[in-house]
């Protein structure tokens, strides 16, 4: 069974115990960094989002079914004062756990449902090269992304393409994708750069990140850009497990080669992924 589909189990089999993300990666004998990744490409949902959502769903169900003590409620579930359990549960349903218990049912609210065990993934996943890269300059535009929700990427390109050519001390046409300052609700920033000499002259609405010496695994994405997130969570969920290596807590990237089009999104591209 794969990390991902036994932090589900466990999670939907541990709703009146401590669940957090420390517990998840024991249980699932991978690192915490590992877990939050790999889940995220697998569902794409961010774990801790999951986890939370989760809970409020059955606490809504258990108020609309008559649960008379919500401080009670709220201690099972791992909040530590009726306040937090509130404010938690209004920021995801838009009502008060006294309203739900009120009204008697759920109708009117967005629950979460479980997830169900994941199927095998049908990316033919070649082995990846393992490279020793050296320090890494580059420069580009960088944003944030919240919640593991991505879909201003191809905007963000469709901004930076234009410079592409014209960034001072660009080496290659080379472009990186670069997602780093990771945390576990998969909060990140997002970089699109190409490499340079150095950070001297570089204007001011540039990002400019530097990436360590790293070994890397590189893996071969053929199809079309759209469909990244299926390589990634086969590279997470399927090659990773088993490979006796471990993933870096350092930023990872994709690379765009010439041979990219960046008018159709074909060509391929490089993923680089830190491990140690």
């Amino acid at each position: 069974m794969k990390a991902v589909e036994k932090a589900i189990w466990y999670i939907e089999s541990h709703y009146g115990q401590t669940v957090n993300l420390d517990v998840l990666a024991q249980v699932t004998e991978v690192s915490r960094y590992h877990l939050s990744r790999a889940f995220s490409y697998a569902t794409g949902i961010p774990m801790n989002r999951y986890l939370r959502d989760r809970r409020l769903s059955q606490a809504a169900r258990a108020l609309a079914s008559g649960k008379s003590d919500i401080l009670d409620l709220a201690l099972s579930l791992g909040y530590n004062s009726h306040e937090a359990f509130t404010r938690a549960f209004k920021s995801k349903f838009g009502q008060t756990p006294e309203s739900v218990r009120a009204q008697g049912h759920t109708e009117n609210l967005n629950l979460t449902e479980a997830i169900p065990m994941l199927t095998k993934h049908s990316i033919n996943l070649a082995e990846p090269q393992i490279v020793k890269s050296k320090p890494i300059l580059l420069a580009g535009l960088s944003r944030k992304y919240l919640d593991g929700n991505n879909a201003e990427i191809p905007n963000q390109w469709q901004e930076f393409g234009p410079m592409i050519g014209s960034i001072p001390g660009q080496i290659g046409n080379i472009a990186f994708g670069v997602v780093y300052n990771m945390d576990n609700d998969d909060n990140h920033e997002y970089l699109c750069a190409v490499e340079v000499k150095s950070f001297e002259g570089l204007l001011d609405n540039l990002t400019h990140l530097r990436l360590a010496e790293q070994t890397y695994a590189v893996f071969q994405h053929h199809q079309h850009v759209s469909e990244i997130k299926s390589t990634c969570s086969a590279i997470w969920n399927e090659w990773l497990p088993g490979s006796g290596r471990k993933p870096a807590d350092s930023p990872f990237f994709e690379r765009y080669t010439e041979s990219f089009n960046q008018e159709t999104g074909n060509g391929g591209l490089e993923i680089w992924l830190p491990i140690i």
